[in-house]
């Protein structure tokens, strides 16, 4: 199921320094919360995370160059959305809530796998994140937040592996983690989206 929601979310701001995330152990038991802030900061404090890869009916990825203005991989290329679930929220909820946010859409969602990674940028801050890893089938239209989105690309799902190995330092580190499993255990899942 896809729905396209006539809403532009441009200009609309809709990430904060302040909002609480949820805090995590690496068995995912919830220990406490949060400010996004403090959770990047340094080499990160582990929190909960979700990344979702949509694709289209052609096994295209939908791809997202990060804004300018984000702190940890401006600039860089991920997948399509990529975010936290804030304090009292749901996966679902917060899954749903991030694609009307960056992209003005929502999407069926199918769970893949959670993984925990930790990867810091520069000097400036740190991902330390369990993350969840969803994949879902849109066709567009987009309507991409400026404030989240610079840019947006589809490569075929397999002509990834080779744009890696010529652009791999324009992509997020968690971005090519993920999509390394997901071609190890998970293509099938894809191509029968």
């Amino acid at each position: 199921m896809e729905k396209n929601l006539n809403v532009d979310p441009n200009n609309r701001i809709v990430s904060f320094a302040d909002e609480l995330l949820i805090l995590v152990d690496e068995s995912d038991n919830e220990i406490g919360y949060e400010t996004k802030e403090k959770c990047h900061q340094g080499e990160g404090i582990l929190h909960r995370a979700f990344s979702i890869f949509l694709f289209n009916d052609k096994h295209e990825l939908l791809f997202q160059k990060r804004s300018d203005d984000k702190l940890l991989w401006a600039g860089y290329w991920s997948n399509t959305v990529c975010s936290h679930p804030r304090k009292g929220e749901t996966m679902e909820t917060a899954t749903q809530r991030r694609l009307m946010d960056e992209m003005g859409i929502q999407a069926e969602l199918k769970f893949l796998f959670k993984f925990q990674y930790q990867a810091k940028f520069k000097s400036i801050g740190a991902e330390n994140e369990l993350c969840y890893v969803y994949i879902g089938k849109h066709n567009g239209p987009y309507y991409p937040n400026p404030n989240e989105i610079k840019d947006l690309m589809l490569i075929p799902f397999d002509k990834i592996e080779e744009e890696l190995q010529r652009n791999g330092k324009y992509y997020t580190p968690w971005f090519k983690l993920e999509f390394q499993r997901m071609l190890n255990e998970f293509r099938d899942q894809i191509y029968s989206l």
